[in-house]
């Protein structure tokens, strides 16, 4: 079925991209029930395997259906490149108790509520068992996540500025299109709506869908969930290939890292991609930029480095 977002003027100026913590914690759940499906992670499924144990395994297996649903108002739409898991946290845990049944009867069906998910504080209890969730298989690699992500929204804003809004939305997933003003998301559930994006349409990268989605109920913020590019490379050092003649000139490392910022890049991305500490990669990044072939721009919180003419010329040669 499709979801249709109408981009009515101001709101072709409101599309937006965002991380979320909390939207990547949840739908990592689809993991726990069908490992199966995400074989790219597997090194990550087999680590959580053996920290289950001291997480609230039986809550959290419900939070996730046999479709590989999840409740919306834990997915809810985040606002920023830069989304802390506190504050996401936190604006969920002002969500009315009837929002809270109602998502979770949908999730599960009529009558057919598990029993971890009934009572009066089952919204604590989801919270308390997420909480443990994240600290437990999430924190010691969100850096490396986050730097997929963030790299994935530094691409697609490069697309926009180079070939335009239609480009970009194309080059999201196969089930994602810009037709005239409106956005069209072809969805796995039997859902079929058509709203304006009202106050702007918010694109979150992720690392588990298999092509893209949409919030199932209209009254959800505009949002479409597609999938993170680079995702291969997540869990595995990335070679550092380097021209043999400039290898010679610059050394491998340096060399290397000039191939790899063909697309711009923060220190703690590269760290993560290639496996190796951000202070190791922050001295060649240095020396790069200080012989004039590097630079450099802040971008929210991060430090981006691209390429510089004189190391494209190089590079080229």
């Amino acid at each position: 079925m499709v979801v249709r977002y109408r981009l009515d003027g101001p709101d072709l100026g409101g599309v937006r991209f965002a991380i979320s913590p909390l939207n990547e914690l949840v739908l990592s759940l689809h993991a726990w029930r069908d490992p199966g499906r995400y074989p790219l992670h597997l090194p990550w499924i087999r680590e959580m395997r053996r920290v289950r144990g001291r997480l609230d395994a039986e809550l959290l297996d419900c939070l996730v259906n046999d479709d590989l649903w999840t409740p919306d108002f834990l997915t809810p739409r985040p606002w920023s490149p830069l989304t802390r898991l506190a504050d996401e946290l936190a604006a969920i845990r002002r969500t009315g108790n009837g929002v809270v049944d109602r998502d979770l009867r949908l999730l599960h069906g009529p009558g057919r509520l598990p029993a971890p998910l009934r009572g009066a504080d089952v919204l604590d209890r989801i919270l308390d068992a997420l909480t443990g969730y994240w600290e437990a298989c999430f924190a010691p690699h969100w850096s490396r996540m986050r730097a997929l992500l963030e790299g994935d929204v530094t691409f697609r804003g490069r697309e926009i500025a180079q070939h335009g809004l239609a480009a970009m939305f194309a080059g999201l997933a196969g089930r994602v299109r810009l037709r005239g003003d409106t956005v069209e998301v072809h969805v796995r559930s039997q859902v079929h709506y058509t709203r304006p994006a009202a106050g702007g349409l918010t694109l979150v990268p992720s690392m588990w869908t298999s092509s893209a989605s949409a919030p199932i109920l209209p009254a959800e913020p505009p949002m479409v969930i597609y999938l993170a590019r680079g995702l291969g490379t997540l869990w595995e050092p990335q070679p550092l290939p380097a021209p043999g003649a400039l290898a010679g000139l610059l050394g491998t490392h340096r060399a290397g890292l000039l191939v790899q910022l063909a697309t711009p890049a923060s220190s703690t991305e590269l760290a993560a991609r290639l496996g190796v500490t951000v202070t190791a990669v922050n001295q060649h990044l240095r020396a790069l930029r200080a012989g004039g072939l590097l630079v450099s721009a802040r971008h929210g919180r991060s430090v981006l480095y691209r390429r510089s003419d004189l190391a494209d010329r190089l590079l080229a040669g």
